[in-house]
């Protein structure tokens, strides 16, 4: 933990400060945030940061936040699937190990990178706001686009795909057997130009990473929860912290957003009850509309000839809960050789 850094106020700006803050545990201290390095993990933590600071600004009246870089392994191994090098923890690892030593303060992730059980003396502070949770399709040749319903359209049979993506896959696959696909990991920039350098005819990115970079207009085509499932937690900037840190977690409640907390709680539910990992393929969305939370799952095989969807809703604040069930009816439907196979233990 940062020692506090001794403060010296003139009259006036002492003045203009709340008594409480004075004695504030953060006051005066240096809050290290961690994060991975690439452009998008960049933005989405000065974003975390702005937001703080506007909530608190007596942090920036000291510049008191800073960012500190932090290189993991699924940032440095892109020539394999996460699933071969260890799943979702290979993005978040580092990071951890440097909050529980103190060497960072909070810890910023896309949500759907974080792991789903975190280590018990660390915790998910808040979620800011999503972000449009939608599945993109960017093409080489954008002449290739075609008006009608389908979104596949501008496919030609036999398209090249790539993808990194097991989730994407599979629900390709289940409506265009025909597609192949080469993995392209990396930044978005880096899957872009391996895009532009011919290595595949179309990749798949989330519409979140592309708008917070500017790059909406690559979207070509975006694709409906009904037409591709997203990830669980897609488009959410998801904060974590040590558990015991008092201080810091009385920061964050302001920067909380309630329908995309009960949103994140009730997909990251339905992963953990279907124990979910890089290796299989997954999704889940939830929505509030109407003061009703609806919550999307999917499981599927790989090769996207078993596809299997299902829905709940309830109260928002039933999150959690909802997760856990709808987890429970998916593992009940699935054929337990299915189940088995895709997951590795048994379903029933």
């Amino acid at each position: 933990m940062s020692p506090a850094r001794p403060l010296t106020l003139d009259p006036h700006s002492a003045a203009t400060l709340p008594a409480a803050l004075l004695t504030h545990p953060v006051f005066g201290r240096d809050l290290r945030v961690g994060t991975r390095g690439s452009p998008l993990a960049l933005v989405q933590t000065r974003s975390f940061m702005a937001q703080l600071g506007e909530a608190y600004p007596f942090l920036e009246i000291f510049g008191s936040i800073k960012a500190q870089e932090i290189s993991t392994r699924g940032d440095r191994d892109q020539s394999r699937r996460l699933a071969e090098i260890g799943g979702k923890g290979l993005f978040s690892k580092e990071i951890h190990e440097a909050l529980r030593a103190g060497r960072i303060d909070f810890a910023v992730h896309s949500l759907k990178d974080l792991e789903t059980f975190l280590p018990d003396d660390l915790m998910l502070g808040c979620t800011l706001r999503r972000e449009d949770p939608r599945d993109a399709l960017v093409l080489r040749d954008r002449g290739a686009l075609r008006p009608g319903n389908d979104p596949l359209s501008a496919l030609r049979k036999g398209a090249i795909i790539g993808c990194a993506s097991i989730r994407r896959q599979a629900q390709l696959l289940a409506r265009r057997p025909d597609l192949r696909f080469c993995l392209i990991r990396g930044n978005v920039q880096t899957r872009l130009n391996k895009l532009e350098a011919g290595e595949c005819d179309a990749t798949f990115l989330a519409l979140a990473g592309l708008n917070r970079l500017g790059l909406g207009d690559r979207a070509d085509v975006v694709f409906e929860p009904e037409a591709m499932l997203p990830a669980c937690g897609q488009g959410i900037i998801g904060i974590t912290l040590r558990r015991a840190d008092d201080g810091l977690r009385a920061l964050l409640p302001a920067l909380e957003d309630r329908a995309t907390r009960h949103a994140a709680m009730a997909e990251r539910a339905l992963l953990e009850g279907l124990d979910g990992s890089c290796r299989t393929p997954i999704g889940g969305y939830a929505a509030i509309t109407g003061g009703r939370l609806t919550l999307h799952g999917l499981i599927a095989s790989e090769d996207g000839s078993f596809v299997l969807r299902r829905s709940l809703s309830g109260a928002p604040e039933e999150g959690a809960a909802l997760g856990a069930e709808l987890a429970t009816q998916l593992r009940r439907d699935t054929p337990r050789a299915v189940f088995e196979r895709l997951i590795g233990q048994p379903g029933w």
